[in-house]
């Protein structure tokens, strides 16, 4: 059952210039200006429910699209290049993503990279980030232990330590992608979203704040830390596991995500493994889009009515990202 959230902002406020804990939507415009040399704007495709099998038709903005295969170089490029950069280059935790997203900005930039990974993270995520020239480390059973091992690598070398959700730089960043949504289709309603430590969502819903068009966050159950961390009242560990744990597997939320998450994130609803699955057969099937089990995450509350739509919604449905193997969805 979804978690609904009586503080999400009236269909009828004004747009908010600053969300308590977040960052402001001139934040978010500075960092679009900041980035756009150095990602894509990624497109929308119209998909119509008969297509899917579902009562109505969603816009999927295709952020698999994006540099590195994820929404993640928007933030990694907004921390890097707002910071001056140390000799001794960034350092960065990831499950695969984000990890990617710093190898890939850090090379661009010119500087060295520095990957921690869980022992979770696929071969296909951990080529790719080596790909981008980056030394990559296992660090750990979980994503956690690998942030720890970089947060020690960081202290210890006096690289700038690039986190995969809890920086403001890195939330104004991923709150590009709403600016981009919002430009594209203003005529939607409802976003959803997946979530994992809660970087992208906590941006989009501080760029969405006040102005009617609400976000709902959707979790794997194997992953549920922003519905526990809501459930609890404040970010609190929370299991890891499942199909999209390489993703969405971080213990807990960000504090800066969840000052914005409380009051602007519309709904929480988990849903299971078997219907991400179906979610990244259909978009294969539907849309020849070859999306990871996190980036068909959004789509899944649909299909297994987690979430369902109040009449008259127009809908836009994320697909976060796309580091998998093809044939785990197409073969």
């Amino acid at each position: 059952m979804p978690l609904h959230l009586p503080n999400a902002a009236p269909a009828d406020a004004a747009p908010a210039n600053a969300v308590h804990g977040g960052p402001t939507r001139e934040a978010i415009r500075d960092a679009a200006r900041r980035i756009g040399p150095h990602v894509r704007r990624t497109p929308l495709l119209r998909l119509s429910g008969t297509d899917l099998g579902l009562p109505q038709d969603i816009v999927a903005k295709l952020e698999l699209l994006q540099a590195s295969g994820s929404f993640k170089p928007r933030g990694a490029f907004n921390r890097l290049l707002s910071q001056t950069l140390p000799a001794a280059g960034v350092v960065a935790a990831s499950g695969g993503n984000h990890g990617a997203a710093v190898a890939f900005a850090a090379q661009r930039l010119g500087v060295p990279a520095e990957i921690f990974v869980p022992e979770i993270t696929g071969a296909a995520k951990r080529a790719r980030i080596e790909g981008y020239g980056a030394r990559l480390v296992v660090g750990g059973a979980a994503y956690d232990e690998a942030r720890q091992a970089s947060e020690a690598r960081a202290a210890a070398t006096g690289a700038l330590l690039v986190h995969a959700y809890d920086q403001d730089e890195v939330l104004a960043g991923q709150g590009t992608v709403a600016l981009e949504w919002q430009e594209d289709a203003p005529d939607l309603t409802h976003v959803l979203v997946a979530t994992g430590g809660g970087g992208l969502i906590g941006g989009m819903a501080a760029w969405y704040a006040g102005t009617g068009v609400q976000v709902v966050s959707v979790e794997p159950e194997a992953c549920p830390t922003l519905a526990t961390a809501l459930r609890e009242g404040r970010p609190v560990p929370a299991p890891v596991g499942g199909v999209a744990a390489d993703s969405l597997g971080a213990r807990q939320v960000g504090a800066r995500m969840f000052a914005v998450a409380k009051d602007h994130v519309a709904a929480a609803v988990l849903v299971p493994d078997d219907a991400i699955r179906a979610a990244q057969r259909l978009l294969w099937d539907a849309a020849r889009v070859v999306a990871e089990p996190g980036g068909a995450t959004a789509l899944a509350a649909l299909l297994c009515g987690a979430w369902r739509a109040p009449a008259g919604a127009r809908l836009g449905v994320l697909v976060c990202g796309g580091n998998c193997d093809p044939g785990s969805v197409a073969g």
